[in-house]
């Protein structure tokens, strides 16, 4: 049986994080992975599924929830940063490499959606990962935004961030909206059906709330991972990419594929941005594994 075990470990703020630990059976020092959740998510967003999955195949697994979600600290709650996301995922690296059960040179990365876009750049700038997976990966927060927000919108969207940036300056907390909602009248970051079922899904002790920050979603549009592909080389880098991805948008995810260096290798599922987690995770999670496995277990014999 896999042991999954709660841990801690600090980052900078003082900020504690928190998650889960899973270790394989059998002696160590095993390869590792980290992995953490995508955009306003936490961990039980799917991701015990994927972190077992790897377990059973032989790598201890750590997954944490990003700071102000989840059993994390961090206040504001519900705020969104990328760069302090990444910040706090080295941290993770590091926490990985203290465990003894851990070999510090078998360390790969596992990111999904914003993770996905983090892991691109964690990818090109941190040479202690032997390997990584970016699956749907955000690519260009601007780009996405074009696709997602339709024109006659924009400006109300702009008008909120300066409304927002005007409030703190007077002292206020961060605006906050809805993570999901189907009502027009409430500003949200995602109206899709299929967004809406993966958000609101049943959580322990409703750990998830329908809660972000508002200045989260200037920030978003201003995050361009993809600008970093092309430096994650020569750590092999495995991008899954759904065909009918709407969320990230599967062409600027094959765009930027095409543009990273060897060693590479793409692997696309018949679906939209939530298909890997759900129907298509057999998939999506097989082939993340064959990859930890060609780089982190293979290549080391």
């Amino acid at each position: 049986m896999t042991e999954r075990r709660d841990i801690e470990f600090p980052a900078e703020g003082p900020v504690t994080l928190r998650g889960w630990l899973f270790r394989p059976q059998g002696p160590g020092p095993h390869p590792a992975i980290t992995m953490a959740h995508g955009f306003a998510g936490v961990k039980e967003h799917g991701l015990e599924r994927f972190a077992r999955f790897f377990a059973e195949a032989g790598f201890v697994v750590l997954v944490h929830d990003h700071r102000g979600f989840g059993a994390s600290d961090g206040t504001p709650r519900f705020d969104i940063d990328p760069w302090v996301q990444i910040a706090d995922w080295r941290r993770a690296i590091s926490y990985l490499e203290s465990r003894p059960e851990v070999d510090p040179q078998r360390i790969g990365l596992w990111g999904s959606s914003y993770a996905g876009g983090h892991a691109i750049v964690l990818g090109a700038t941190d040479r202690r990962l032997r390997a990584v997976v970016a699956q749907v990966p955000t690519i260009s927060g601007y780009q996405q935004s074009l696709r997602r927000v339709p024109p006659d919108q924009v400006a109300t969207l702009e008008a909120q961030f300066i409304a927002d940036d005007r409030a703190q300056f007077r002292g206020e907390p961060p605006a906050v909206q809805a993570v999901v909602s189907d009502d027009p009248a409430i500003p949200a970051a995602y109206r899709s059906p299929d967004a809406i079922a993966f958000y609101t899904q049943p959580t322990p002790d409703n750990v998830w709330h329908n809660v972000m920050t508002v200045r989260s979603s200037r920030a978003a549009r201003m995050y361009e991972p993809g600008t970093w592909i092309d430096r994650i080389s020569p750590t092999p880098l495995l991008m899954i990419v759904g065909l009918q991805d709407t969320v990230t948008v599967t062409d600027l995810a094959l765009g930027a594929y095409e543009r990273a260096l060897e060693p590479k290798k793409l692997v696309t599922i018949s679906g939209g941005h939530f298909n890997p987690y759900l129907d298509r995770f057999d998939q999506a999670a097989g082939a993340a594994r064959d990859w930890f496995i060609e780089h982190l277990i293979q290549s080391e014999l």
